[in-house]
């Protein structure tokens, strides 16, 4: 991976490498399948002990806790130096996976060589960093969580626990952790619903969910042999794997109601036309996330909406960024990761950090459609969105974080108003296309158009659509991308001609890991425009 550099802003940060992660809806409107909430956290099994003999053939990636999330307090003057050093955690999990995945021969000969060799070298080097980051709040006058140190320890996930991005859920988790319940996709029974069907171990028809094929010494399809174990799927040997895909046509619909309306709700519809990325501007920077970090994302993604936003743009120059959008008062910046088919096939980037040399291979896919729509609220009147507003809906890390924050939604033309997956990627039938669908938290806090974690200055409503906490509601903002997909085959527990969102890669290609960045850039009084024209119960583009 090259050097990158950041400029700091005290001596006390040193240079920042790496990454952090970070996003709808036609016909009929929007969909309300776990638009306001989403799955759940997991358990992770920590790497130590008598543990280390029997799982070291089968490691398949690292977790490591999610410190930035952990940080919402940060003092406003620490933020940037605190954002490089998530940034170098991020990078060290990088290299550390890669090292991960070059010495499967090294870990069949020695049972505690992922300990030894991997992790507690990793833990040692994030200590540092948690100890700058606790030193740096401290210096701005802020307080830094009293356990930041405990968020040093890494684990070793094997195969079974990275199964289609799910690990077991916790009901009663809400995506920002607000309101303590999980709303509209609610788990039935302990069982996660999206799709996934994993009622007594099996997957629609009695399919092995533990993505592994984990039989007769079999790993995701590669056997062991030489004393060599074989990649964990995937075209770069990191995913995704046969159980990160389902027949869409073998699940059960799970797509519930949408909340009803009361009287003054906000029942117009705003869309602007910004295309879909057929120019291809890409880059692997998230100024949202990684301000002033290069290859921020350590993945590739699309942008519409404004053409010049990369990890050193900032509030003085978003204005001068220019615009996809038709409309060109929408300077807004709209970015998701690339999909990728997993053919053999190779893109522009196939050497290059991000790209190829971290695990994100294969021919990028230029969706067919890109509707971007706000709607509004089916409680009240919307306020319009601050100047500036930066959201990320959904969790890039969602294979070790677990589904706190997943807000992925996979389906195929046809089936949208029915079945909606987090945890797979859908196999669709004949004639019928892949979609991505995202809708963005509705509520916000009223003053912030950040937080220091991203996430606690905005929220989902509650199941029947009210704001809580004395959060205001504003245009929701939904994306739904269409992409022409010939069907993926599974064959002996190995899936061919697969395709795969981009991510980190530690994080095996998981379809529930799918997310999306917004910054709200408007001029001319747009804003305004587009919450009066929902709130008129008007379709305004």
């Amino acid at each position: 991976m090259g050097r990158n550099t950041r400029k700091r802003r005290t001596p006390l940060a040193t240079k920042a490498i790496a990454a952090s992660a970070a996003l709808a809806l036609g016909g009929g409107g929007l969909i309300w399948a776990n638009f306001y909430a989403s799955a759940h956290e997991s358990n992770h099994q920590t790497w130590g002990g008598n543990q280390t003999k029997a799982a070291s053939a089968q490691v398949a990636t690292l977790s490591c806790p999610d410190v930035g999330q952990k940080l919402t307090n940060v003092p406003e003057r620490a933020r940037g130096e605190v954002a490089g050093e998530l940034a170098n955690l991020d990078r060290q999990i990088t290299d550390a996976y890669q090292r991960l995945a070059t010495t499967r021969d090294a870990q069949t000969r020695d049972a505690s060589f992922v300990q030894n060799s991997i992790l507690q070298p990793l833990v040692e080097r994030r200590k540092v960093i948690l100890d700058r980051i606790k030193l740096e709040i401290t210096r701005q006058g802020g307080t830094a969580p009293g356990d930041l140190a405990v968020l040093a320890t890494c684990t070793a996930q094997n195969a079974d626990q990275t199964t289609a991005g799910g690990q077991n859920g916790q009901n009663g988790q809400q995506q920002n952790g607000q309101n303590g319940q999980q709303q509209n996709g609610q788990q039935q029974n302990g069982q996660q619903q999206n799709g996934g069907q994993q009622q007594g171990g099996q997957q629609n028809g009695g399919q092995q969910q533990n993505g592994g094929q984990q039989q007769g010494g079999q790993q995701n399809g590669g056997q062991q042999g030489n004393g060599q174990q074989q990649n964990i799927g995937g075209q770069a040997g990191n995913g995704p794997v046969a159980a990160d895909f389902v027949d869409i046509t073998k699940v059960q619909p799970n797509v519930q109601a949408k909340p009803r309306q009361s009287r003054g709700a906000s029942t117009g519809t705003f869309t602007t036309r910004c295309g879909v990325n057929a120019n291809k501007n890409h880059n692997t920077d998230n100024v949202i996330v990684a301000p002033g970090v290069t290859n921020g994302a350590h993945h590739t993604h699309d942008y519409v909406g404004n053409q010049k936003i990369n990890a050193f743009s900032s509030n003085q120059t978003f204005l001068q960024g220019g615009t996809s959008c038709q409309n060109r008062s929408d300077l807004s910046s709209y970015y998701w990761p690339v999909v990728r088919l997993q053919d053999g096939s190779q893109d522009f980037d196939q050497n290059q950090d991000g790209g190829g040399k971290e695990g994100n291979v294969g021919k990028i896919l230029v969706p067919s459609q890109a509707q971007i729509k706000y709607v509004g609220s089916p409680r009240g009147k919307v306020v319009a969105m601050p100047q500036f507003l930066r959201i990320i809906t959904g969790d890039a890390k969602t294979t070790t974080n677990g589904l706190a924050n997943a807000n992925a939604h996979w389906s195929c033309t046809g089936f949208e108003n029915k079945v909606q997956l987090t945890t797979q990627y859908p196999i669709c039938p004949q004639g019928s296309k892949v979609v991505r669908t995202f809708a963005f938290q509705s509520c916000w806090d009223g003053q912030n158009a950040d937080s220091a974690n991203h996430r606690t200055h905005v929220a989902f409503a509650d199941a029947n659509g009210n704001c809580q906490n004395g959060f205001k509601a504003i245009p929701q903002l939904t994306m739904r991308l269409v992409y022409d997909i010939t069907p993926p085959t599974l064959q002996n527990g190995q899936v061919k001609n697969a395709y795969a969102v981009d991510g980190f890669p530690e994080q095996l290609h998981k379809a529930a890991t799918d997310h999306d960045d917004f910054i709200s850039i408007t001029k001319n009084g747009l804003a305004n425009k587009i919450a009066n024209c929902i709130n008129q119960g008007q379709n305004c583009s």
